[in-house]
């Protein structure tokens, strides 16, 4: 990874898209011109459960910017916008340390089978299977299902959003941990960090130690997470509550 480090970013934005970035066109207009014009070498991360044609199908409807660094599949697949590529200027490439990483002691088809044993699961059709996902009829499905994987001894992440999102990811995987690799690798020391969040898929990245907002139309499952040195709760909605984050933290 050495070869990005010319590239580090000092202030970087890592921000789910629905619910969060997405939502309030104006404000996210106003949110994006504000950190581009007033802060050097400014890095814009998603960081979103959807899948890459997905997201990019996003950014076709709603004109957003490409980001730099593109964080799909609930943060276990790490794209990267090669602005030195001699293809488009939009090309993506995709952090093979990461996905390596991701690949380790990973195991879909069993997840998958036991999956099967569980009533009130329904699996979700990805294009692939760096995640295994699933909506489920209650919470209590979804526990069952957690102790079933447990039970098997298959490593992995569970997280539970929204009621019903059920996403089973690498044990190493999740959005908090693509933001440290991120930060790790693509930022410099000291750098200026935003995490910001509206759900349960987001609660390990609002956790994962750097400055965070959670946006004021975030939902319930967020409530139990306390205001810290680290973690602000806005007002405002959409990206109005990251702005007012940003400002609560960095001025």
């Amino acid at each position: 990874m050495d070869s990005f480090l010319s590239e580090a970013y000092l202030n970087m934005l890592a921000t789910d898209l629905d619910g969060t970035l997405v939502g309030d066109d104006r404000a996210c207009d106003e949110l994006l011109e504000y950190l581009n014009m007033n802060y050097h070498r400014f890095g814009l991360t998603y960081i979103t459960g959807r899948h890459f044609n997905s997201v990019m199908q996003l950014i076709a409807e709603t004109a957003l910017p490409r980001p730099d660094i593109l964080v799909t599949d609930v943060g276990t697949v790490i794209h990267v916008l090669d602005r030195n590529s001699e293809k488009r200027s939009d090309a993506y490439s995709i952090d093979e340390t990461w996905q390596k990483l991701m690949q380790k002691d990973w195991q879909p088809e069993n997840i998958d089978e036991i999956g099967k044993q569980i009533a009130g699961l329904t699996r979700q059709q990805l294009p692939d299977n760096c995640r295994v996902s699933y909506y489920a009829d209650s919470s209590l499905t979804a526990n069952k299902f957690e102790d079933a994987l447990v039970s098997a001894n298959i490593k992995h992440t569970f997280v539970f959003s929204s009621g019903r999102d059920i996403d089973i990811l690498p044990a190493d995987g999740g959005k908090g941990q693509a933001l440290r690799y991120i930060v790790r690798h693509y930022c410099q020391p000291q750098a200026r960090i935003l995490a910001a969040g509206d759900s349960g898929n987001d609660r390990e990245m609002i956790l994962s130690g750097f400055p965070a907002v959670i946006v004021g139309n975030a939902r319930p499952e967020l409530a139990s997470i306390e205001e810290s040195q680290l973690i602000y709760k806005a007002t405002g909605k959409y990206a109005a509550g990251i702005l007012e984050g940003w400002h609560h933290f960095y001025g």
